[in-house]
């Protein structure tokens, strides 16, 4: 006898099984300790940041921004695998249960993030618009209720097939989702808020209505599940060996003069093979460019000496170590083992690439520091970040690539 409730309980069993032995290698790693100094360090500025702004600061209206971003952004954990398709298909008709779970589960997982938020834009909104703490769990309730009609209304939006629909959808959201929260925290009366927040549930029942004869595209829940999936075992591969993971090619042709750099010869074989990786597999690449930016757009804010040394060496760390995988990318690839290459050459050839990622990195940095005119600390962060570079790829990275 098919129940679809023991189903649900199954599938989160072994999703919470599998996760936790990956969240147990994940905060058993120093890099969480690097983190929460850059958290801390984070929240120190924000705080000096906040004392600065004047009363015509339009705090309401990024609130809603970052807000309705986090509102609008409302996926589903469904724990569907590809076997289900053929097996769960017939059985349609009967998971309304186990639907009900997952958006109940993927509500209360969603609630810990926008309380997160909330907790960090709540300083803001005090300090502008003069409100009480105690109004924080008010608005988090609030915030869990919009949520969930956000949630409700993305699960019925993926019965439609047409790909516009998503899109079109997701932008509606988010342009109803932002007028509601800016009214809801500049202090607006309540009739202003109701509005936007009437227009959420009618287009809630709009689109519940027209998904009535609609069936549900499994192709689309499983590929979802799959790439949420994913997102979470590339972030456990940095601490361990991940057999699930999938990797992911992407097509990057105006990169195509890097890889030309390097001659064509016997001993450079895994720098081309690495240095390929590196620029279309998993997400090597777009880490690099999203630490830069962040990194970048940080020290060139911050004013302290000292603390854009210690920032920028930091950031290099977190780089150089999301990509020390790329050493293992290969590793279940028999053919790689046919390369006529000594395994020195492939280990000169990765430290080599991890170095000259590096050394460009902090080179990124030093000039968002000479941006400002500030010539003495931008040579400071490029020789420290020079010197980092070094000690990182030929003395702490060797050991983690023996492990």
């Amino acid at each position: 006898m098919f129940n679809p409730q023991q189903l649900w309980k199954e599938r989160f069993g072994t999703f919470a099984k599998e996760t936790g032995s990956y969240l147990r290698y994940i905060f058993n790693g120093h890099l969480v300790i690097v983190v929460l100094f850059l958290i801390g360090t984070a929240a120190f500025y924000y705080q000096e940041w906040i004392k600065t702004l004047q009363p015509d600061f339009p705090a309401a209206w990024i609130i809603a921004l970052i807000l309705a971003f986090v509102l609008t952004y409302s996926p589903i954990q469904t724990f569907l695998t590809e076997a289900d398709k053929i097996f769960l298909l017939p059985l349609e008709t009967r998971l309304h249960d186990y639907f009900k779970k997952s958006i109940a589960f993927s509500l209360s997982l969603q609630s810990y993030l926008l309380l997160l938020v909330l907790a960090v834009l709540m300083p803001l909104h005090v300090k502008i618009h003069g409100a009480d703490f105690k109004s924080f769990f008010i608005l988090l309730i609030a915030l869990i209720l919009i949520k969930w009609f956000n949630i409700l209304i993305r699960w019925n939006v993926q019965y439609f097939i047409e790909k516009n629909v998503r899109l079109t959808d997701s932008i509606l959201r988010f342009c109803i989702n932002v007028v509601l929260l800016y009214f809801i925290f500049s202090g607006a009366q309540l009739i202003f808020a109701a509005v936007p927040a009437a227009v959420l549930i009618l287009l809630y029942f709009y689109y519940k209505k027209q998904a009535v004869d609609k069936g549900l595209k499994w192709e689309q829940l499983i590929e979802d599940e799959e790439r949420r999936m994913n997102a979470f075992y590339r972030v456990a591969n940095m601490f361990t060996d991940v057999p699930k993971l999938r990797d992911r090619t992407k097509r990057r042709k105006w990169l195509d003069w890097l890889v030309n750099v390097i001659p064509y010869r016997q001993d450079l074989a895994f720098s081309h093979l690495y240095l390929r990786t590196f620029a279309r597999s998993g997400d090597y690449f777009g880490l690099l460019v999203r630490l830069s930016l962040i990194g970048g757009a940080a020290l060139y804010f911050l004013t302290y000496g000292p603390g854009q040394i210690l920032l920028a060496l930091l950031f290099m760390y977190l780089t150089g170590f999301q990509l020390l995988p790329l050493w293992n990318h290969h590793q279940n690839k028999l053919w790689v083992g046919l390369y006529p290459v000594p395994e020195n050459a492939r280990k000169k050839s990765f430290t080599s690439l991890l170095l000259g990622i590096m050394i460009f990195q902090a080179a990124v940095f030093a000039g968002a520091v000479l941006i400002k005119g500030e010539w003495l600390s931008a040579a400071i962060v490029l020789a420290s970040g020079i010197a980092f570079s070094l000690f990182f790829v030929y003395f702490y990275s060797q050991s983690k690539l023996k492990s």
